[in-house]
């Protein structure tokens, strides 16, 4: 009963301006100087490091200072991108077309490039990835901290936000992101870090992309797209392997969300030994009950991270409330498989976040707060 919680998150946090415009500068193919970007990117993932540190958090991440998205920034680092798609707005969003406008209308929507596939997947080199490894790297050497992880996109969630134009079906599309994903998901274990896997596809896409499906249709889909995740990180040892599922990082009604009773097989059947999820906010904080009526089906190798703060609310959760959220999962499998973590990342996009900075430092403070206290 002594053995402390540890503490984490999903990964992304707030950026600072400068590093925004940078960001936003390449983005729209403007001219900027290279060697003030690379420079920014590592002060930028230096400073968020320290405010980790000084939050409390155990497992740290990078912030994904560097990247434009989550998803959207492998169009950087390997060809066969071009041209803008459509957006989707979610289903949820659809019902409400009021709530849908005041969003719009009041800069809370991101705007940056999605383009299409259009042609053959290739890595254009790995010197991107290579900066941000090493940025991390001096990062925690500075601060002294020991463990960290990083944030990859999945093949999954690469096809939701670039549409396929280009392979001759969708199954094909993700074989082809499997296979070129797989390099990136490497490099990131051998530099020491756990790599982290986003997979909003496996709930998200639901209600954004498969909206006309029935649900046991959309499973079997989202199944396809884990059994390319697992060939992607077959030789990768599980336990440094972290998965995120998530239905959409936005306040909104959410009440087209697919339900976590239904999802938790595929959850499950993902082979990454840390699986991180929703339960914080308002729409899915009962699901912790899926958990315990199936824990049985939880195999003994899988680390729980549930989400104990809501990344979409400027609310800073009281420590024994995150206290209380987390105990609930330590009942069901243990202090030993559980870390608290967050429903989502604090900058999911570059420039764009319903939680002010300061206030997302002082959630994740919260977070390291209310683990110490379970």
């Amino acid at each position: 009963m002594t053995k402390p919680i540890l503490s984490t998150h999903v990964g992304s946090l707030p950026r600072s301006q400068s590093t925004v415009d940078l960001i936003f500068a390449r983005e729209n193919n403007e001219s900027y100087d290279v060697q003030a970007f690379q420079a920014e990117m590592t002060s930028g993932v230096a400073s968020v490091v320290q405010k980790q540190k000084e939050a409390g958090i155990d497992i740290v991440s990078d912030g994904e200072t560097s990247k434009i998205s989550y998803a959207t920034y492998v169009k950087d680092r390997y060809t066969g991108f071009s041209g803008d798609s459509p957006r989707n707005a979610p289903a949820d969003l659809q019902l409400f077309p009021d709530f849908l406008k005041k969003l719009a209308s009041s800069g809370g929507t991101p705007t940056y490039s999605r383009p299409f596939c259009t042609g053959t997947i290739k890595s254009k080199g790995n010197e991107d990835l290579q900066r941000d490894l090493d940025n991390l790297r001096l990062a925690l050497k500075q601060q002294k901290i020991n463990k960290a992880f990083m944030n990859a996109a999945s093949p999954g969630v690469i096809a939701l936000f670039l549409p396929n134009q280009y392979y001759p079906s969708r199954e094909k599309y993700i074989e082809a992101l499997a296979e070129v994903m797989k390099a990136e998901y490497k490099a990131i274990i051998d530099a020491g870090f756990d790599l982290q896997l986003d997979c909003p596809d496996l709930a998200l896409s639901r209600h954004m992309l498969f909206q006309d499906l029935s649900d046991e249709a959309f499973i079997k889909i989202a199944n396809t797209h884990v059994e390319a995740l697992n060939y992607a990180i077959a030789d990768l040892p599980q336990e440094r392997v972290r998965m995120h599922i998530c239905w959409g990082n936005y306040e909104g009604p959410h009440v087209c969300d697919i339900p976590m009773q239904k999802m938790f097989d595929t959850l499950m059947s993902v082979n990454a030994g840390q699986l991180l999820f929703e339960t914080a906010n308002p729409r899915h904080g009962h699901e912790w009950e899926v958990f315990e009526q199936r824990k049985q089906d939880i195999p003994d190798s899988k680390i729980l991270i549930p989400g104990v703060i809501d990344s979409t609310s400027n609310f800073v959760e009281h420590p024994r409330l995150v206290a209380q959220r987390i105990q609930k999962f330590v009942d069901i499998v243990g202090r030993d498989r559980v870390i608290a973590g967050s429903d989502c990342g604090f900058g999911t996009f570059a420039g764009f976040g319903a939680v002010v900075p300061d206030i997302a430092y002082a959630k994740l403070q919260s977070l390291s707060q209310g683990a110490k206290l379970v």
